[in-house]
């Protein structure tokens, strides 16, 4: 052998070597498997600022129908394809966590930001304008976002079906009493935000009403006939086509419209750069507050301690009864992540549709009023995803946690992206 010829031998075992290859492979890994959702957002974002005219609604896409109507769509017909009929009866039924969910979405977080706003207000800061705290007030007076949260609680092995349940209730309940909270708070010091438009309330609870039928409703049913008619062929047709992380795409695809939108509306043109930051930190903070506090509400301390031993015949019958009653408000950990993800999201969607019709689309305040929305809508998207590994480990940490034949038919559907992405040995759970 030559000296030549070596020297290429030498190269091409270099080439080949397993250190070689190891930074493409830690970069595929451990970055892109783990992180893909949130850096194809930001280019989605950055795509947005820089051709709004694709996804806009009205625009190439025409954003409000293809993506509005057709992504949710898909996202809720891919969780009609996989979940059982019993199953999902059950969580209709599963009154007390419908009930904390509520109190969440609609009381505790609306009070919250209420109280921060009211600070804020007080102190006349000049990096936020009053209108923006006006756009935060009615971000907390949303209900629950609808697509992100199913997708999330799907990738974090939560309760799916109890997801499914809550967005739907939360939606249909929020295109009232969200007008009706934006009335009661904009009194006293914030008169002057009050829209004073109750005539407005009837259309939005008709749009919200339309929409959830045709994106909620309607393909959870056309995915409920098909599986239970079909069941091995849908098995088959949610691995075959990886149905979680159609929906993830679909996602980010409704992400991508509402920039798209706030983009072409001038949205951000009104805020300074130092409002805009500010909205960030303060939406990332208060996201995370509502994480908290519906991890609280949702494992309750004072019900563990106090119910600690399952009633027996020697317990009386008034520990029995409060032990029937109460005991229940101490959800699973799965029940829990679904209250999480639930209780501190809230939709652009039915607050885009309040704002511009309770205050009309030609007020001059209108870009400062949708600002914090949209930023809250991203921010929670991309906070959760964030979230939701460390959500997944602790249910699957749980001794009760075990593999279950009945909630849904696939099991590698609700596991997280890397594992769809590398071998697709992904596992499904159920609930006790």
């Amino acid at each position: 052998m030559t000296e030549q010829d070596a020297v290429a031998c030498s190269e091409s075992s270099r080439m080949n070597s397993p250190r070689t290859h190891r930074i493409p492979n830690l970069l595929w890994k451990e970055v892109w498997l783990r992180y893909w959702f949130d850096i194809v957002l930001l280019f989605a974002i950055v795509l947005a600022k820089l051709a709004p005219d694709i996804a806009r609604n009205g625009g190439i896409l025409r954003g409000e129908v293809t993506i509005g109507y057709g992504a949710v769509f898909i996202i809720f017909l891919g969780s009609g394809l996989s979940m059982q009929t019993k199953e999902l009866i059950k969580n209709i039924l599963h009154w007390r966590a419908h009930v904390t969910v509520f109190i969440l979405q609609f009381v505790i977080t609306s009070a919250i930001i209420y109280i921060f706003a009211n600070i804020i207000y007080r102190m006349q800061n000049p990096i936020i304008s009053k209108w923006m705290l006006v756009g935060l007030i009615v971000t907390g007076c949303c209900p629950t976002t609808v697509s992100s949260n199913v997708v999330m609680t799907r990738n974090a092995d939560g309760n799916v079906l109890l997801t499914l349940c809550e967005v739907f209730i939360g939606n249909l309940s929020g295109a009232v009493i969200t007008p009706l909270l934006v009335q009661l708070l904009f009194r006293g010091d914030w008169t002057w935000a009050n829209p004073a438009n109750g005539s407005s309330v009837y259309s939005v609870f008709r749009n919200v009403m339309k929409q959830n039928l045709i994106t909620v409703v309607l393909p959870l049913t056309i995915g409920q006939a098909i599986q239970n008619t079909n069941p091995e062929e849908t098995k088959w047709f949610v691995r075959k086509f990886r149905m979680n992380i159609v929906g993830s795409v679909m996602l980010l695809m409704i992400m991508f419209s509402s920039f798209s939108t706030a983009f072409y509306q001038g949205s951000f043109e009104v805020a300074t750069k130092k409002s805009i930051l500010f909205l960030c930190v303060f939406n990332c903070f208060i996201y995370i507050l509502f994480t908290v506090v519906c991890f609280i509400m949702a494992r309750p301390i004072f019900i563990k301690c106090l119910f600690q031993k399952v009633p027996d015949d020697s317990t009386p019958k008034s520990y029995n009864f409060f032990y029937k009653v109460l005991r229940p408000f101490y959800y699973n950990r799965a029940d829990t992540v679904s209250i999480m993800l639930c209780g501190g999201a809230k939709t652009a969607a039915l607050g885009v549709s309040l704002i511009t019709s309770q205050y009309g689309v030609n007020n001059p305040h209108l870009g400062e009023l949708l600002v914090p929305l949209v930023l809250y809508q991203a921010l929670q998207v991309i906070t959760a995803g964030l979230l939701t590994p460390l959500m997944k480990h602790w249910v699957h940490s749980d001794t009760d946690f075990y593999l279950p034949r009945e909630q849904l038919l696939d099991e590698e559907h609700t596991s997280d992206i890397y594992n769809s992405f590398s071998d697709n040995n992904n596992n499904t759970y159920n609930y006790s």
